[in-house]
């Protein structure tokens, strides 16, 4: 049998395998930007106010990627025996995965580790809010827990009550608890809704490096 070297190599030969290797890069690609993200940190290449936000997003895509793979054969036991097994060299993010936290959270005193816990919860309440907007979740029932929850985080600070965003997701809470449970925004609303939520948290973002990121 003679191989073209022009001939696309393929890695799967059925949807099983495609996925298998799928769910591999993807969880590659978790750990490795993590590590990089945490050397970054370290080396003061990116400010604190930008790392946690994002290192809070790695971790959270890693936990929904682990929860996909988790008792694969082809994962192992836990995540450094993944790691062990693909020969990844990233200490700085296996050890990130193993404290859960950001670094900001880690080595924080008391009260800078209280702020940077709220923090870390708000920015994961807005990241799973977003999750479920592009996922089409609909329903008042689905929506307005979420978003009551967004709220109780994003109220915790201070500078929120002069923020553009609050009024915007006030005003959402208003109306998803006027629907009834089973009620769905519509294709129009559901953009709508999606383009306030951005804005608020790339609002919050913003604030954290000023006065207005003290809870």
């Amino acid at each position: 049998m003679t191989l073209s070297l022009d001939e696309e190599v393929r890695l799967y030969t059925s949807n099983a395998e495609r996925e298998k290797y799928e769910s591999m890069a993807t969880l590659f690609g978790i750990i490795v930007a993590l590590d990089y993200l945490e050397r970054a940190y370290v080396r003061d290449a990116v400010p604190a106010s930008e790392y946690a936000p994002k290192c809070v997003q790695l971790l959270g895509r890693y936990k929904t990627m682990w929860g996909l793979v988790s008792g694969k054969e082809w994962v192992g036991g836990d995540v450094e025996e993944f790691m062990k097994r693909y020969r990844m060299d990233n200490q700085a993010a296996l050890h990130r995965l193993r404290v859960g936290v950001p670094a900001t959270v880690e080595h924080a005193t008391q009260n800078e580790a209280q702020t940077a816990k709220w923090v870390a919860e708000t920015t994961q309440s807005f990241i799973n809010f977003m999750d479920a907007i592009k996922l089409k979740y609909r329903a008042k029932d689905q929506l307005y827990p979420m978003l009551q929850e967004l709220m109780t985080g994003y109220a915790r600070f201070k500078g929120s009550k002069e923020w553009e965003g609050r009024g915007k997701m006030v005003s959402w809470l208003i109306m998803l608890n006027g629907m009834k449970a089973a009620d769905e925004l519509d294709e129009e609303q559901l953009r709508q809704l999606m383009f306030d939520i951005e804005h608020a948290y790339a609002e919050f973002f913003r604030s954290l490096g000023g006065s207005k990121d003290t809870p």
